[in-house]
């Protein structure tokens, strides 16, 4: 598991989404994202810390990923606009948008692919758009494929599962349908898993998973990510020797 632990470190969005997070708090993450087995492939933060992460941050390779349109996935692409502009002023590398799940299970896919082109827009050609499906709110693994084909075709760069911040996150068979997604679509579309990774065993789990659908060198940190804070514990603990256990947090 040592070698396992070692591929999925490299491949960590290291997230700190809490409601309480501080300044301080985004200082550790940044410190805890360069390890003596490697950098972690980027943090995901609020927007509010862009800034700062980008300083702390400075002379590294880690890039800043932060999250528009969070947790709830919203109507408002005027605020996720604003939201996408500033972020990107303020140094954010890549962009964690949430899809507006509601608007698209209740048909309103065209203004759910109205928000992702509205965001890529206001990139204005900087860095990576991942679109977050929400996919633990969607019953319908029908629902999951037609959400993951329209985030292809608006320009995400990756496909998200998951937010964290609802009861049911990443799985393995929700993962099978996005991969499925980004193989029949046939563009360079990265894939994120997100929310109750915590071991060595999970992430090993869904590379095994994206190695049979998109080949074995197809993940690697341009095209694949976990969205997660306790997993790297448990990663570098197994590649210490210690154990394979679990990481604390999302």
């Amino acid at each position: 598991m040592i070698a396992a632990a070692k591929r999925a470190l490299v491949l960590v969005d290291l997230t700190n989404l809490n409601d309480d997070c501080s300044e301080a708090d985004v200082t550790s993450l940044c410190e805890r994202a360069q390890t003596e087995h490697g950098n972690t492939a980027a943090i995901c933060i609020w927007p509010r810390f862009v800034a700062h992460s980008r300083t702390v941050l400075e002379g590294t390779d880690i890039r800043i990923a932060t999250v528009v349109n969070f947790p709830d996935g919203g109507d408002d692409v005027l605020a996720t606009v604003n939201e996408t502009s500033e972020a990107i002023e303020d140094g954010a590398d890549e962009i964690d948008l949430v899809l507006p799940y509601k608007a698209f299970l209740t048909g309103r896919a065209g203004f759910a692919e109205t928000m992702i082109l509205k965001t890529r827009e206001a990139m204005n050609g900087k860095g990576r758009l991942k679109v977050i499906l929400e996919t633990g709110k969607m019953g319908d693994p029908g629902d999951i494929r037609a959400a993951s084909d329209l985030a292809i075709s608006a320009g995400a760069d990756f496909i998200k599962t998951s937010t964290g911040k609802v009861s049911v996150n990443a799985t393995l068979a929700t993962a099978e349908i996005m991969l499925g997604a980004i193989r029949e679509n046939g563009k360079p579309v990265g894939f994120k898993p997100a929310g109750g990774i915590k071991t060595t065993q999970d992430t090993a789990d869904y590379l095994a998973l994206a190695d049979h659908i998109l080949g074995a060198q197809w993940a690697t940190a341009e095209t694949f990510r976990f969205g997660a804070s306790g997993v790297l514990d448990a990663l570098v603990a197994t590649i210490d020797g210690k154990t394979s256990g679990s990481g604390e947090g999302y």
